[in-house]
């Protein structure tokens, strides 16, 4: 997120429950939400949908010896796409409050402090829920490359599809967390430095298994 948002994304439904097409039609609409926080979390949405729909594909028979860590990658995958589409809501919000805080009056000092310290707040929570986007990304990742190897070879591509995902959901969210932290005093905008750092861990992990998916499909 760049900008506070004044968007109707703000009261809609969730976008875990809105058809794809109003959810596009918004985010082709000249409105700041839904924008690049929500693309984040929903990269990451579907990068955990591509990971457990690879896991239910390995249920056959012959998976039976890795029935346990497929059950497994499922349950996990599940979880992160329902914490993924919360996370697009949650941008929302984001937004919300941080245009809420910057509309507050500051005619006195009293009123300047207290719309100062709450554009902190807001802000702090703008760069948090890109950063839990980014703890997704890299929970997707590592489901998707323990699923690699025993993966239903039949639609190993998605494989792949659900690490560019997470790359996507990671990458996304870097900008959306530095856009914010740069407006915040060195001191908040330290403790994002962590999760700034892990993408670029993220990124090479996904390219390593999207050449990996590749290879595979070329064998």
């Amino acid at each position: 997120m760049s900008q506070p948002s004044t968007s109707s994304q703000e009261t809609a439904s969730s976008f875990g429950e809105v058809s794809l097409a109003q959810y596009l039609s918004e985010l082709a609409a000249k409105v700041p939400a839904p924008g690049g926080g929500a693309v984040a979390a929903l990269h990451a949405a579907q990068g955990a949908a591509l990971v457990a729909m690879v896991a239910r594909y390995t249920t056959r028979a012959k998976d039976a010896e890795h029935r346990p860590i497929v059950d497994r990658i499922i349950d996990a995958a599940d979880a992160a796409r329902d914490r993924a589409l919360a996370l697009a809501d949650a941008d929302a919000a984001a937004f919300t409050a941080v245009g809420n805080a910057y509309k507050m009056p500051k005619t006195t000092e009293t009123e300047t402090a207290a719309r100062d310290a709450a554009i902190t707040v807001a802000l702090i929570e703008a760069a948090r829920v890109p950063a839990a986007v980014v703890d997704e990304a890299d929970e997707i990742l590592s489901l998707a490359a323990e699923l690699l190897p025993i993966g239903n070879r039949n639609v190993v591509t998605d494989i792949g599809a659900a690490a560019d995902a997470a790359r996507a959901a990671a990458t996304s969210s870097q900008l959306n967390i530095e856009i914010n932290v740069t407006s915040l005093a060195a001191a908040d905008g330290d403790r994002f430095a962590p999760v700034l750092l892990r993408v670029d861990e993220i990124i090479a992990r996904a390219d390593a298994l999207h050449a990996d998916v590749l290879h595979i499909v070329r064998s």
